[in-house]
């Protein structure tokens, strides 16, 4: 074995275990200037997932966080939401709900449309996905404005459930979609935030 490289992996490990778990996930969120649009600070995520050990990491900060809770279902928002969401949803042996973009749903489906920047989306899940009375958590990878989750929030309200809470891996506070949720009635759990958008 390369010395070397043992040397590094031990300090690695060292590292890690010196920052707090939001340190460390915020660590590895990578930034790539001026995507999609000149100005814009996207906030990329795919490092988390690429390393076992920050994604066990990433997905034990919401784990331990709603293993009390007991909610009946995880929702998460199309895409990344579905990653992190999906994932929870196994490791709390609960269900999961995909919200998806208008048009990927082969079932009966209620929708919602909210507006972006430039122009406006709509989501969609299946009629049967929750019953009246469950208590989802909704999950996304990142709040900007707070559009999309709002909107997956009033999907899954239509049909009777409540969402105990709005998660998200990284909050973009400057963009106020935190604030805006919470002004809503919304709790909101997020692991990082970055000034800028």
């Amino acid at each position: 074995m390369n010395p070397t490289a043992t040397r590094g992996a031990a300090l690695a490990a060292d590292l890690a275990a010196a920052l707090s778990p939001a340190d460390y996930i915020k660590s590895h969120v990578r930034t790539v200037p001026d995507w999609p649009a000149p100005g814009v600070q996207f906030r990329d995520i795919t490092p988390l997932l690429a390393s076992p050990r920050v994604f066990r990491v990433l997905i034990d900060q919401f784990v331990h966080r709603y293993f009390d809770l007991r909610p009946a279902a995880i929702a998460g928002l199309d895409a990344r939401g579905f990653i992190i969401g999906s994932v929870v949803a196994y490791e709390l042996n609960l269900g999961f709900v995909p919200i998806r973009k208008k048009g990927k749903l082969p079932f009966t489906t209620v929708e919602q449309t909210y507006e972006l920047e430039y122009g406006s989306a709509t989501v969609e899940m299946h009629t049967d996905a929750v019953k009246a009375g469950d208590r989802v958590v909704l999950i996304d990878d990142l709040i900007a404005t707070g559009g999309t989750m709002m909107a997956g929030r009033r999907l899954l309200e239509r049909l009777g459930a409540t969402v105990i809470e709005g998660a998200a891996i990284v909050d973009l506070p400057e963009l106020n979609g935190s604030k805006r949720l919470r002004d809503s009635g919304l709790q909101v759990f997020t692991l990082v935030s970055f000034d800028g958008h």
